[in-house]
């Protein structure tokens, strides 16, 4: 009897996630309101064993109305507010978690997923898979003659871009400087190297703004489609090595490696 008594209120105090501050209040007083009648029901079943052992100092109708008076209120406040106390610290850490997580996992300037995030992505598909990796072409160019600013602009340019293009179906990221890298899982790949272009005309018809007017900025990019029990080393080498060609070869196209 023991034991299961000391499960269930244990199992009352077992802090779980919560959604919010309103969540946590809320489950505060559904376990105050237990926790009262717990305590309140010993305190009875306490002073009813006194006095049928005769060692009552006084009155049981007097005790039993004590009881009832004090027992139940201090309980439910002092619980629900000792719930509420931890509650709300078990939630701000999670939120704060939470929000650690998504930036251990996020390119800030871009927006995109980082190479990490890429990565481990990729790697949990167990489908069929093909990935785009894209650079800017003459970055170093842009740096030099607009300066840092305006590179960086040209970054979250072609990141939107990319995440226009290829929004829910596959995942972008920013795997580095001016690199980016897509991945598609379970989507044919003819349909995937076309939106592969697609993202590539957008980007060169792209306009940014700078004070000295606007300009345009291409990329290259290198496509490989992964081979059965291939790993992102493996497939990323492979699209790598058509991203150089595709500079090599003139810029402003996407290779394909076979």
């Amino acid at each position: 009897m023991a034991r299961l008594l000391r499960q269930w209120i244990v199992n009352q105090l077992l802090f779980a996630q919560f959604d919010s501050h309103r969540d946590v209040c809320r489950k505060a007083v559904w376990v105050g309101l237990k926790v009262t009648l717990l305590a309140y029901g010993l305190n009875l079943a306490a002073h009813f064993m006194l006095y049928w052992l005769d060692l009552l100092p006084y009155a049981l109708g007097s005790a039993l109305i004590i009881a009832t008076v004090l027992t139940p209120p201090i309980t439910f406040i002092v619980s629900v507010a000792a719930y509420v106390a931890v509650g709300f610290a078990i939630h701000d850490l999670g939120v704060s978690q939470a929000e650690f997580r998504m930036l251990s996992r996020t390119d800030m300037l871009s927006g995109l997923p980082n190479r990490r995030a890429f990565l481990e992505q990729f790697d949990r598909c167990d489908r069929e898979k093909a990935m785009l990796v894209f650079d800017i072409d003459q970055f170093k160019a842009v740096n030099d003659t607009y300066g840092h600013v305006v590179g960086d602009e040209a970054i979250i340019s072609v990141a939107r871009v990319l995440a226009e293009v290829f929004s829910n179906c596959c995942t972008c990221a920013r795997i580095g400087g001016e690199e980016f890298a897509v991945f598609s899982c379970d989507m044919p790949f003819g349909e995937f190297a076309a939106l592969g272009e697609v993202a590539r005309n957008r980007i060169s018809g792209k306009q940014i703004e700078t004070g000295d007017g606007r300009f345009c900025v291409t990329v290259s990019g290198g496509l490989a489609r992964a081979l059965p029990d291939e790993q992102f080393g493996e497939v990323f080498s492979r699209a790598d090595k058509a991203l150089y060609s595709a500079k090599s070869g003139g810029r402003n196209r996407i290779v394909l490696c076979y």
